[in-house]
């Protein structure tokens, strides 16, 4: 069993670790290998059960309480987008049904324009789908069933305070506030973009980190169902309200209610002071949705609006030596106009269990190829996530972006394997995220010749036409 020594530390800060338990080597054939996850969200649960199915004892530290014995969670509660990457993941420890049961397929995005009009935009030729899911659903979901593991245990209210990472342990705070020290043969960190294991391996190692934040902040809005209980919108979408600088979306929940977030740099909200000036503002900007909601149901001081978070550029490296790595959001936080960062998190999990594989659980091997694999793909789908926000609140609305997006389609259904458009091979394949951009750029050359070859095509048909018509009549 994993050790775990109580007490307070007196003479012990914080900070400092005297020495390495005995024992604590992974080279140790004679014990169970010890696995300590920080992080009992998304990523966190999930890679709980993968390492579970190796037979590892696997320990959970969490420093908020169970999410399922509260009634609100206190996070941010953008409902998410499962696609591929993240169906994949779940499918190999048969996670997926369940969840995609209690989801909403949307199968297009459904532009909402601000003089009323509207139109939808597919995602592919062939009916793929990306699937609407509540974000405490999925958690709670998740943690029920590595909990079903024996071999997995649950410790929340339990925060990270210091660790050795070259002895693989760690000082927490248990729910009395009392100090604990764990010895364990693993470090996995998936406690999100401000991550304490991330904060230790900045300390102990060559790490190259970076941190931006973007000046967009969101607000939560919901849209019950009508009296009858039926949606006011069609679900099947994402819905987009576009304006140029910002944007709102609304996804669908099971219950016919609909999540709407509200994108925008703070600046646009700092006149927003009152109930009327909220009124004003969505009357003015979304006029159709407002026909459908009597009152905004949010709270209207600009001081309550939230704050995106951080997109961390770069971060490397994703482990150290064979006692300490982190996934998802702890490696690549990202901003959330991808809908990859719970997709993106899972594919951590079914990449690093590939490599256990693959390397026959050398753990170290695993990290090290884990590191230079994921690294590249981290800080690709960063920037993919920034560049997918300008076309959400603006690109969608120019009608050059809607030819050239058709154009595309056309050239994906008539050589499916020579061209995939970028969503597509973001959202629905498991093509590596930094392989991606090149495919693209590769891609956008072949097409942009295309363009300029129709262009010039059409120019010689008309010019030729025209001298035609004139020679004809005697005019030249």
């Amino acid at each position: 069993m994993m050790t775990i020594d109580s007490g307070a530390y007196p003479n012990t800060a914080y900070g400092e670790l005297n020495g390495c338990p005995m024992g604590s080597s992974l080279g140790d054939d004679k014990k169970r290998t010890e696995i300590a996850i920080i992080g009992a969200g998304l990523v966190g649960s999930l890679c709980a059960i993968y390492l579970a199915r190796h037979g590892y004892r696997v320990d959970i530290y969490e420093a908020r309480k169970d999410p399922r014995l509260v009634k609100t969670v206190s996070q941010r509660s953008i409902n998410l987008a499962l696609s591929h990457r993240g169906i994949a993941a779940l499918a190999v420890v048969g996670c997926d049904e369940q969840l995609l049961e209690d989801s909403v397929a949307m199968s297009a995005r459904y532009i909402h324009a601000r003089n009323r009009q509207t139109y939808s935009m597919q995602y592919g030729t062939n009916g793929e789908c990306i699937y609407s899911v509540e974000r405490r659903k999925v958690n709670e979901f998740l943690l029920n069933v590595a909990e079903s593991y024996m071999n997995v245990t649950f410790h929340f209210e339990h925060k990270l305070r210091s660790a050795d990472l070259d002895c693989a342990s760690f000082i927490c705070t248990s729910p009395d506030g009392s100090a604990l020290r764990v010895n364990a043969d693993l470090l996995v960190g998936c406690d999100g973009a401000f991550s304490a294991l991330r904060r230790e391996m900045m300390a102990r190692t060559r790490f190259d980190y970076s941190q931006a934040y973007i000046p967009h902040w969101y607000k939560e809005i919901s849209l019950p169902p009508r009296p009858d209980g039926e949606p006011h919108i069609e679900p099947s979408y994402l819905h987009i309200w576009p304006r140029t600088s910002f944007m709102m979306i609304a996804q669908a929940n099971k219950d016919n209610s609909f999540t709407c977030t509200l994108f925008a740099p703070y600046e646009h909200f700092e006149r927003i002071n009152t109930k009327e000036d909220v009124l004003g503002f969505f009357n003015s900007e979304f006029p159709d949705f407002m026909d459908h909601l009597e009152e905004v149901n949010s709270d209207h001081s600009s001081n309550h609006f939230c704050h995106l978070g951080l997109i961390l550029l770069p971060c490397s490296p994703y482990h150290y030596k064979d006692k300490a790595v982190i996934l998802g959001d702890a490696a690549h936080a990202m901003v959330p106009f991808y809908a990859q960062g719970m997709n993106c998190g899972f594919e951590d999990c079914l990449v690093l269990d590939e490599l256990l594989v693959k390397h026959k659980k050398d753990i170290g091997a695993a990290l090290s190829e884990y590191t230079s694999v994921r690294n590249p793909d981290g800080k690709a789908i960063c920037d993919l996530a920034m560049y997918n926000y300008t076309e959400m609140r603006s690109s969608v609305t120019s009608k050059i972006f809607i030819w050239r997006r058709t154009l595309y389609l056309l050239l994906h259904k008539c050589f499916p394997r020579l061209l995939l458009p970028l969503y597509t091979m973001v959202t629905f394949s498991r093509i590596p995220y930094h392989e991606v951009i090149i495919r693209t750029r590769r891609q956008d050359r072949i097409v942009n010749i295309l363009m300029l070859s129709l262009l010039a095509a059409v120019t010689f048909s008309f010019a030729t036409s025209t001298w035609f018509l004139l020679t004809r009549d005697g005019q030249l």
